[in-house]
């Protein structure tokens, strides 16, 4: 009996050889095969929770956005009305002065350069704001993430104050100037104007449309710059105000703010912005759409566009309301107007893209070389 199972084994020795083989290896490979797929498993977890994570970070940024452009406003709204005061002009008139027309010629500018700036300012403000606070989220999200291995901070809470900081210039110089260049679009679209001509709103539509293309091609004399100057200063006179020498402080400042004007002079800032601009003036003439529906009981009022299309009011009584304006665009109480801005779609995912770009790890030197 014994001998006879070992000559079959002998016999058929290859065949139990190769068999064992065989099983063995299957046995070895479905382990290898489960420790794979538990390792893709564990790296797909992980990136689900670093992606979860990631999102609700940017998330918790935009709300962060929104809550920094509503508490500026007052401040941008009291800058403008300092700078294009008309309640000097109006107070003045209450006295029944003898150059009482050329007082009313200055309220007219005034009236309108400031609602005018007003949309700029703001739309300026939200979108520069997005970038802002997104470069400096994308950053924080990976001075937090594990894979920084407690390596230099790319935006230490110093850095931070010291470029959001240069919002400033929006506020200060860059707000001067864009005021600088919308008087004179006025002056030129406007001066002309009778005060005693009637306009409609399509004509007021016009004209307003006539001072942009002013503003926004470049084509005041002597004040030919971008839209971007109005929110952030030359590099010249960036790296001119740091001659004294720079710390390591300024010398990240100063590379947050390369970046930030990287993205100011990007097409797609370009187009945003334009989208913000064009939805800001549309809202403008919403609110002042409602000074010219016809009275009550009129039988044009039934029909909106029909409406608006015959009432015409004189420019002297326009001026009041178009004067009121900033105080409509510019409230921090949430509004029509801001609300539109921050809901833009094209704003939404210009600030998801900013986001995606600065807070992404680099690849490493050795990955780009393979």
């Amino acid at each position: 009996m014994f001998m006879s199972t070992w000559s079959f084994l002998k016999r058929h020795k290859r065949k139990f050889i190769f068999a064992g083989a065989l099983v063995g290896g299957v046995y070895l490979l479905g382990k290898y095969a489960q420790r794979k797929i538990r390792e893709i498993q564990e790296r797909e977890a992980a990136e689900y929770i670093a992606q979860a994570r990631r999102q609700y970070h940017f998330e918790s940024n935009q709300r962060t956005c929104n809550m920094t452009v509503l508490s500026m406003l007052p401040t941008l709204r009291d800058a403008i009305i300092q700078h294009l005061h008309s309640e000097s002009l109006t107070a003045l008139l209450k006295n029944k002065p003898a150059n009482k027309l050329e007082i009313w010629e200055d309220l007219k500018i005034i009236s309108f350069a400031r609602s005018i700036v007003a949309v700029y300012s703001t739309c300026m403000l939200v979108i520069l704001l997005r970038v802002q606070l997104n470069i400096i989220g994308g950053y924080i999200y990976l001075d937090n993430s594990v894979s920084k291995n407690g390596t230099t901070p790319l935006a230490p809470p110093d850095v931070q104050q010291q470029y959001l900081s240069s919002i400033q210039h929006l506020l200060g110089d860059g707000l001067h100037e864009l005021i600088t260049v919308v008087k004179q679009a006025v002056q030129e679209v406007l001066g002309g104007v009778s005060l005693k001509q009637s306009l409609s709103l399509q004509e007021l539509e016009q004209h307003i449309n006539q001072i942009r293309a002013l503003v926004e091609g470049g084509n005041i004399t002597g004040h030919q710059r971008p839209l971007s100057w109005y929110m952030m200063p030359d590099e010249e006179n960036t790296l001119a105000s740091q001659a004294c020498g720079l710390t390591e402080k300024d010398v990240a400042t100063l590379k947050l703010l390369n970046e930030t004007r990287d993205m100011l002079e990007n097409p797609d800032f370009s187009t945003v912005l334009g989208t913000c601009l064009s939805r800001g003036f549309s809202r403008l003439l919403d609110n002042m759409a409602e000074f010219f529906r016809p009275p009550q009981g009129d039988p044009a009022r039934s029909s909106t566009a029909d409406s608006l299309s015959h009432v015409s009011l004189p420019l002297a009584k326009i001026i009041p309301i178009i004067n009121g304006q900033v105080h409509s665009v510019c409230s921090e109480v949430p509004s029509h107007f801001v609300q539109d801005l921050l809901m833009i779609e094209q704003v939404k995912e210009f600030a998801a893209n900013v986001y995606e770009a600065f807070s992404t790890p680099p690849t490493p030197t050795h990955e780009l070389q393979k």
